[in-house]
Parts: structure tokens; sequence; C-alpha cells
């Protein structure tokens, strides 16, 4: 996944090889996701969300489509909740929020529990007393947005830009692989699986890149979700 082409990005600034800049634009994208909380092109994820008392589950990520979604229960493997026992609303339309709103209803006389006549899934879930959800699915935004992919490009300048060593660090720590300007053309791309939650970040380290990402901050982050 990578938000900017190699091209985009030494346009704004990356110098190298064309894969130690693709390795400054995994960087970059990876520190996109920590200040944003969000994907910018579809990606199959898992997600786990709190659920407020009303069933509500806010999503830490623009939801597309829900695949699946299990309480969380201590000691208790809890079957995965049919597509009639909540429903999804997303962000993608005016006035929405990403969110998986369980207690919808349904039922299923084979689940114990979940029968109908014991209040179907509303009922089982509030048994459970499930405080949080796994929920699967695919996340993102549709299309990559032109403001992301310049932010991309001139995230991954920047953080090749600070971690370039001077001519005394290069000295102090001959361990860095460096070319004869002095620049690291070499780091270890450690981006987490796409299903490894991400610490949010206050900044992505640029000021410039933080002005232009500020519009796609998912706030909804602080109140529910990982």
């Amino acid at each position: 996944m990578a938000y900017c082409s190699v091209d985009q990005a030494r346009a704004a600034g990356c110098t190298g090889t064309d894969g130690e800049v693709a390795a400054w634009i995994s960087a970059a994208t990876e520190q996109i996701h920590r200040y944003t909380q969000q994907f910018f092109e579809p990606t199959v994820a898992v997600v786990v969300a709190d659920v407020a008392p009303d069933g509500t589950a806010l999503l830490p990520r623009r939801v597309r489509t829900v695949t699946s979604v299990t309480p969380l229960v201590a000691g208790d493997d809890a079957p995965s909740l049919p597509s009639s026992a909540y429903r999804v609303t997303s962000a993608d339309v005016l006035g929405g929020v990403d969110a998986v709103h369980l207690r919808w209803g349904g039922y299923d006389d084979l689940i114990v529990g979940a029968e109908s006549y014991n209040g179907g899934w509303r009922g089982l879930f509030d048994r459970w007393g499930a405080e949080q959800a796994r929920i699967s699915g695919t996340f993102g935004y549709a299309e990559v947005p032109t403001l992301v992919t310049q932010a991309c490009a001139l995230l991954a300048a920047h953080i090749q830009a600070k971690a370039s060593p001077s001519d005394a660090d290069s000295t102090a720590a001959p361990g860095l692989n460096v070319d004869d300007e002095g620049n690291n053309v070499k780091i270890e791309d450690t981006a987490d699986e796409e299903t490894t939650p991400v610490a949010p970040s206050a900044s992505t380290g640029s000021t410039q890149v933080d002005a232009l990402l500020v519009g796609y901050l998912n706030r909804t982050s602080l109140i529910g979700g990982i």
C-alpha cells in the first residue's frame, strides 16, 4: 500500500534508487495511518471496537463492507452474528458515521439463547454483556484523495531529510548505510500488517503535511475502537 508514486516522491525531494524511495514512501504511508487513523484505499482488515450501551460500535476506519461481527466475550467463544443482528453506517454518506449498530434484531432458533422466544440476538447480546466486538471487512476510501497523495510525497521527502545524518553522525555511527552525500540510503520497512492496530499520533512530524491531512482525521477513533 502506497499513497504516492516514486516519481511523485522524487518531485517532492526524495532521492535514491527506486527501492530506496519506495521505502521512504512506505514509512510516510505508515505515519499517515497513525496520524489520520484512516486507510485511503480499500483494505481488508479486522478491527476491534468498543460497544456503547445502546449497541453502537464506532469504527476506527472508513467502513466499506462488513463480513463478520463477533462479540468479544471473556472465556466464551461467541458465534459471529448474522447480518440481521446489526446494521452498518458509513461516513461515505453525508451526515453518516462509520459504525456497526448491534442489537438490530433477528433471531436464530438453532442457537441457544438467540431463539425468537428468548429475545433473539438482541436478548443474547444483552446476556453476554460484551463490551467489545471484532469486526472483519473492507475499510478505507474508494480512491486515494489528491491531498493525501501530495501529503505522502512531501512526508516521504521530509522523513528522508530528517533521517539523513551529517558527516559527524555518519562517523559516529558507522553502521549506517550512507551515500557520498551523507544520505541514509537504507531503512527497514517495518510497516505493521493491516490487521494490527496502529497507535494514533498527534502529528506526522511535518506541520505542512499535518495541514494537508487535517480534514481527513478520524476523530471517532478518540471515542471508540482502536
